[in-house]
């Protein structure tokens, strides 16, 4: 069924909002779908009081008060809201709006998706219905275009760096495993070697700790090896531009789902312990033929890049009516 806009409808773009409780890995997966829409988007980032903090989504019955900072109309014309706490806000948004606001939820809510005009989720997650978009990973923020301007913006540090190029991703600790000196010095003993034959464009994360990013930086040193300072633009995406082959630490299943995303050759080498639904996703992009496990020696091969974010943004100009098609 056709959402009938019933806001801005003298205006050129809809009005758009992101709300997210401020994690990185849920609010890129808004801001891809946003970004996917080519619309402006404000974001809203909240926190929930008290009993909705510990009981949503499950308590219901929000108000004004649920919300910090509270949130108030005029109501968007759509929100695009992901992870646990925003799942209050979503039906709170429609609720006060009357039911004009089209609300896409990502992620499984874990409720009925009736409380919202759109669900999509990954095909690792039960929940199925009539509004619900099934993808293959999780939706994310990267793009061609985006890809070929970072890699003319990031070409003085990457051009001149010999072929292959090796994208390597190190995560870190999660809140159910600790990285420990000995997985570091693993990951370092995998990499070493690759000195040799390739470059290697190299980027840490808060959770690989200080510790293990200066043995990692000082043991894989090299005259092929870019290593992320930590202080300069972060060259994340250039990385991702400029890489022939890429290699990611399993702990972020964000991070694998946007490696896939590039269309180019994925390794993955086990960090963590992953739980039920980490190990699912990473088995989906297995058999995509996206990822490979690391087994010590490089190779090429091809397949049709995760288009998540696209793929959700095109259901909802379907949808909602909001957009031209």
């Amino acid at each position: 069924m056709t959402h009938t806009p019933q806001y801005n409808k003298n205006t050129k773009s809809p009005v758009v909002w992101v709300i997210t409780e401020g994690l990185a890995g849920t609010e890129n997966q808004c801001l891809g779908v946003a970004e996917a829409l080519e619309t402006s988007h404000e974001i809203k980032r909240i926190s929930l009081t008290q009993p909705w903090a510990a009981l949503s989504p499950w308590l219901g019955i929000e108000c004004a008060a649920t919300f910090c900072p509270r949130l108030e109309g005029p109501w968007p014309d759509l929100l695009i809201a992901s992870g646990r706490k925003s799942i209050a806000a979503s039906k709170f948004v429609k609720k006060q709006s009357l039911g004009k606001t089209f609300t896409v939820q990502l992620q499984d809510p874990r409720i009925s998706t009736h409380h919202f005009n759109l669900v999509a989720l990954p095909e690792h997650d039960p929940t199925r219905g009539d509004n619900v978009i099934v993808t293959k990973a999780t939706p994310n923020r990267i793009s061609l275009a985006k890809l070929s301007q970072a890699r003319e913006e990031f070409a003085p540090f990457f051009e001149n760096l010999k072929s292959p190029r090796i994208a390597v991703l190190i995560g870190g600790s999660t809140k159910t495993y600790t990285v420990h000196e000995k997985d570091i010095v693993r990951i370092t003993q995998i990499l070493k070697p690759l000195t040799h034959q390739a470059s290697l464009m190299v980027t840490t994360s808060r959770r690989t700790g200080e510790t293990g990013t200066q043995f990692l930086k000082k043991e894989l040193e090299s005259p092929n090896t870019f290593f992320w300072d930590g202080n300069s633009p972060n060259p994340y995406m250039g990385l991702l531009a400029w890489a022939d082959i890429i290699i990611a630490t399993n702990d972020s299943t964000s991070m694998l789902s946007e490696a896939a995303t590039t269309g180019k050759p994925v390794y993955n080498i086990a960090l963590v312990q992953l739980s039920k639904r980490q190990n699912m996703l990473l088995e989906n992009l297995k058999s995509m033929g996206a990822i490979r496990d690391w087994q010590g020696t490089l190779e090429t091969w091809s397949y049709e890049p995760l288009n998540d974010a696209a793929m959700i943004a095109q259901a909802i100009r379907q949808k909602s009516g909001l957009f031209a098609l």
